[in-house]
């Protein structure tokens, strides 16, 4: 006797729904991941540019000895980077009208160990600019140093003077053992003081007191002159004058804003938008549960 085969059941069909809306929703993030990612880094790359080191704003300044930017031929000057931060990471350079731009040790100069350089002897093809540059590109301020051949020279501070303090001038003959001569001082071309011993101070200086500085000998020699700047006061543990308005950075500063602005926004869009598709691509299951805790918590 022969039994019935039961009649076979149809196999169950698998809902794949749900697994294809997972996969598009992972490709969806991935995609958008990789976008923001994008941005990410040119939002950051873009903050970097206002970094200190891209040359924006410069906490060294160069200090000479002595302080003064005329100098006679065969005088000796010693440069050094003055950091509060990190003096180590300067280097001094130089621009002439001969040589170009070149750091200390390349030519000219003898290095003391990367932030400081000293010239034994001084000839009119030393004049120029000199400033600290680190390797990042950042610079600090310039200082105009001349060399000359007359017989008279004005010695005068390189950095900006702070307004309260005392201004020093010298007059400086270069034939020390001549007879004595009376040092005529002038600011601006006018006549401001006369001196027998060759030096003259501006007590308590303000803003009103900067301007181009030079003196004769009452022989009739003349000095070359020399800008003094004013600065407002700055505090005693820093060595180095406040930062001067420098309209090349601003204009730097301000072409990095127009640049890096659209990027940085546009990632701010872009995970705005990434949010909200992440939660339209949530599952109803996903929903409901989400829906539970919310209602557990309530409850």
């Amino acid at each position: 006797m022969s039994m019935a085969r039961p009649p076979e059941q149809p196999p169950v069909r698998q809902d794949t729904s749900e697994d294809t809306s997972e996969d598009t929703s992972e490709d969806t993030s991935s995609l958008w991941d990789m976008k923001q990612d994008t941005l990410l880094a040119r939002t950051l790359f873009f903050l970097s540019c206002l970094s200190p080191s891209a040359g924006v704003l410069s906490p060294a300044c160069l200090q000479l000895r002595p302080d003064t930017s005329q100098f006679f031929m065969y005088d000796r000057v010693s440069l050094s980077c003055e950091d509060p931060t990190n003096s180590s990471r300067w280097t001094v350079r130089r621009r002439t009208s001969e040589g170009g731009v070149r750091p200390c040790s390349s030519g000219w100069g003898s290095s003391g160990g990367g932030s400081t350089c000293s010239i034994g002897n001084l000839y009119p093809s030393d004049s120029g600019l000199y400033w600290c540059e680190s390797a990042g590109g950042a610079r600090s301020s310039s200082v105009n140093i001349t060399v000359t051949d007359r017989s008279v020279i004005l010695e005068s501070p390189t950095l900006p003077v702070s307004e309260g303090v005392s201004l020093s001038l010298r007059c400086r003959d270069r034939d020390t053992l001549s007879h004595v001569h009376v040092s005529n001082f002038f600011k601006d071309d006018v006549l401001i003081g006369s001196s027998s011993s060759g030096e003259m101070s501006i007590h308590s200086v303000s803003r009103s007191d900067e301007g181009l500085y030079k003196c004769s000998l009452s022989g009739g020699d003349e000095s070359l002159s020399s800008w003094v700047s004013v600065h407002a006061s700055r505090p005693a543990s820093s060595s180095c004058p406040p930062a001067a308005f420098n309209p090349a950075s601003v204009l730097r500063l301000m072409s990095h804003l127009l640049v890096g602005t659209p990027y940085l926004l546009a990632t701010i869009l872009l995970g705005i938008i990434h949010r909200d598709r992440r939660r339209a691509a949530r599952t109803p299951a996903e929903r409901r549960s989400s829906n539970d805790v919310i209602m557990d918590v309530l409850a």
